[in-house]
């Protein structure tokens, strides 16, 4: 990296429920990076992180966070407000992402391929949210909280008898379930990787589509997703060409809708006759089974490239523009 003074915070852990992940993540960026600039520290997403982003005066922060409230805009308002650039979506586009039902109100609105689905809340009565799901789903459905991450208190339900139990794990960790058809077929994800070019102009570039694999009868939840061995990566995978491209492109098209930058993920699943758009990640997962790193590979980015191309992007990228006519917190960013 030609910028031979560069300082990078990464952001690890916090409240959410997927903090160890986190924190794996960020012990893999730190080592990446640590013969690539002039110092990169870890720091906790924690009630002293302002003081600790304020005694390591970064010159770019990379959060490695995943889920709540690292991954749904909660700390990049806060970065944008320190006057920090970051690796990543902004405020807006992480708060879309997500929240599953505003980004298939999204994905919806400019005409991608999604499964059917059912919006249950916490004071709806479950007859009434079991019957709406029956008479316009079926049986067969997938039961997802709508503000949570890595699959958490996804169910895959196959009869009635089963949704009950489902709705009510679900609406333990979010008071808005989002219910939808279950669409057999193949489990697939295609990146997207955003290049900043030195004059501030930005190019997108699609992954490789990637199909995970896992045991018979399992499919790629929370075990699956982080215990090495669990899960297979076909990279690329064998498809018919068209097929690819067109779940290259809805990749591109939901990057593009939801305000994405930098990086993000979408996954898929491609059944016989149809494929739709299940999620969007923003800040996909960088630990050693994640899928991000193996698509950038396949670019020709191995994971400390990787780790470097994010971090110039957002020294090229700078603090967001629009807050510069407000002073920033006093005392918040680096002075050299």
């Amino acid at each position: 990296m030609s910028e031979s003074n560069v300082r990078v915070a990464v952001l690890q852990g916090g409240p959410s429920a997927e903090a160890a992940v986190s924190r794996v993540s960020a012990g893999g960026v730190v080592t990446a990076l640590s013969d690539r600039v002039a110092a990169v520290q870890c720091i906790e997403l924690d009630a002293g992180i302002v003081d600790a982003l304020r005694s390591f005066r970064p010159d770019v922060v990379f959060p490695a966070l995943h889920g709540p409230p690292g991954e749904d805009g909660t700390v990049q308002g806060m970065l944008e407000m320190l006057g920090y650039p970051y690796v990543g979506s902004g405020v807006r586009a992480s708060a879309c992402a997500m929240d599953k039902l505003v980004s298939k109100q999204i994905f919806r609105a400019a005409g991608l391929p999604l499964a059917r689905d059912v919006v249950v809340r916490a004071d709806d009565g479950f007859a009434a949210a079991l019957g709406r799901i029956h008479d316009d789903l079926g049986e067969r459905v997938v039961v997802k909280p709508v503000r949570q991450g890595s699959a958490l208190g996804v169910t895959l339900v196959d009869n009635v008898q089963q949704l009950t139990g489902a709705l009510e794990r679900a609406l333990e960790l979010d008071d808005v379930v989002l219910v939808e058809e279950r669409v057999d077929g193949r489990e697939i994800t295609v990146g997207v990787l955003d290049i900043v070019a030195a004059d501030g102009s930005v190019s997108s570039r699609p992954h490789p589509v990637i199909e995970i694999l896992t045991p018979a009868g399992t499919w790629y939840d929370y075990q699956h997703r982080y215990t090495p061995g669990h899960s297979e990566h076909v990279v690329p995978a064998e498809m018919v060409p068209d097929v690819a491209a067109d779940l290259q492109q809805v990749a591109m098209t939901a990057h593009a809708w939801l305000g994405c930058r930098d990086l993000s993920r979408a996954d898929f699943v491609v059944a016989k006759d149809r494929f739709v758009l299940l999620e969007v990640n923003n800040l996909p997962g960088m630990t050693p089974t994640s899928l991000y790193p193996d698509g950038a590979l396949y670019l020709g980015y191995d994971f400390p490239g990787l780790m470097e191309l994010l971090v110039r992007n957002a020294l090229r990228r700078g603090p967001d523009l629009r807050l510069e006519t407000a002073a920033p917190l006093a005392g918040a960013r680096r002075q050299d």
